[in-house]
């Protein structure tokens, strides 16, 4: 196989990169900022943002445990569709279990499909201070419970495929990071 042959069958082998992390973690905007270039480079790309899916997807469901793992179900069943027919499936999503997350790996593992799992880890403290959407402000006055690593479970990965600690580094140098593991498994 030439290079261009190779270069061509990478931009329509899909694959879903999961970012996992708790409430502004930069899940989101690292997967922006990564789609951006893997569309520079030509490759066909979605981003399933987790409120998006929440709105439109999921709506209805609450955040019980049951209702969350629906959801994340939900998502990984569209992110390996797409990803089966060649788009590059970025999931900016809580996805707060183990055993939901897994479930997703598994489906993925099963169809073939290219699955890559992100744990954006960024410390409960940087993720207060970020506080993104207010959910942190609103949790500590007692406006809001059930929050994921304060007062409803977080598992963090245990093997994830990167570990992204972006309090240490820019959005650009945390997508940079993900794409390097992604060509290297030759997905970018």
């Amino acid at each position: 196989m030439t290079t261009t042959e190779t270069s061509q069958e990478n931009h329509v082998t899909g694959a879903t990169i999961w970012l996992t992390g708790l409430p502004s973690a930069g899940k989101t905007t690292i997967a922006y900022e990564l789609a951006a270039t893997l569309r520079g480079d030509g490759h066909r790309v979605e981003v399933l943002d987790g409120d998006e899916i929440r709105e439109f997807l999921s709506a209805g469901l609450g955040f019980t445990r049951e209702d969350r793992h629906t959801n994340v179900q939900r998502i990984g069943f569209v992110a390996e569709l797409l990803a089966a027919n060649g788009v590059k499936v970025l999931v900016p999503v809580i996805a707060p279990y183990e055993d939901s997350r897994e479930a997703v790996r598994k489906r993925h593992q099963s169809e073939g499909t290219p699955y890559v799992e992100v744990h954006v880890a960024t410390p409960v403290d940087v993720c207060s201070v970020r506080d993104v959407k207010g959910l942190y402000a609103k949790q500590a006055a007692g406006e809001l419970s059930g929050l994921t690593g304060v007062d409803d479970p977080y598992d963090e990965p245990r093997n994830p495929d990167l570990r992204i600690e972006s309090q240490n580094q820019t959005v650009q140098e945390s997508a940079a990071q993900l794409h390097a593991l992604l060509t290297e498994r030759g997905l970018a």
